[in-house]
């Protein structure tokens, strides 16, 4: 299954800082994972995000396939030590992202969180039930 996403026009692009620990995680998640895509839904928002090894990409749950903003060129070995927050670009697409970005490191703290908790647990994966319908 391919998954197409729009990005429109670049609006603004500004330096930012994630935490030491989140970006760690999401490290090793995107590490664990088996597919190059991994997909955490940020449900408090109703957002979905969608991380590989170059960026983070952020949508709108509840509207089409835009991205609303991005985090990229992350720059770990620009950090002193190991517990030091990790610089980024944060990149708005749409108007909403800067309004989006103050709740999105929290919100996405706890859905990567739930992800991993999911994971540990043996139901990240999804599962298909029959329904046992017959046809004539």
């Amino acid at each position: 299954m391919k998954l197409r996403f729009h990005r429109g026009p670049e609006l603004a692009r500004e330096p930012r800082r994630l935490p030491a620990d989140l970006y760690k995680r999401l490290r090793r998640e995107l590490h664990l994972h088996p597919e190059p895509s991994l997909f955490i839904a940020i449900r408090s928002m109703q957002y979905l995000a969608i991380a590989d090894e170059e960026e983070v990409v952020f949508l709108d749950g509840m509207g089409d396939r835009h991205i609303e903003l991005a985090w990229q060129n992350f720059q770990p070995q620009r950090c002193r030590t190991v517990g030091d927050p990790v610089p980024y670009e944060c990149v708005y697409y749409d108007e909403q992202g800067r309004h989006t970005m103050r709740r999105l490191i929290r919100e996405f703290d706890q859905a990567l969180e739930r992800l991993r908790r999911r994971q540990r647990e043996g139901s990240a994966n999804a599962r298909v039930t029959p329904l046992g319908i017959r046809r004539s």
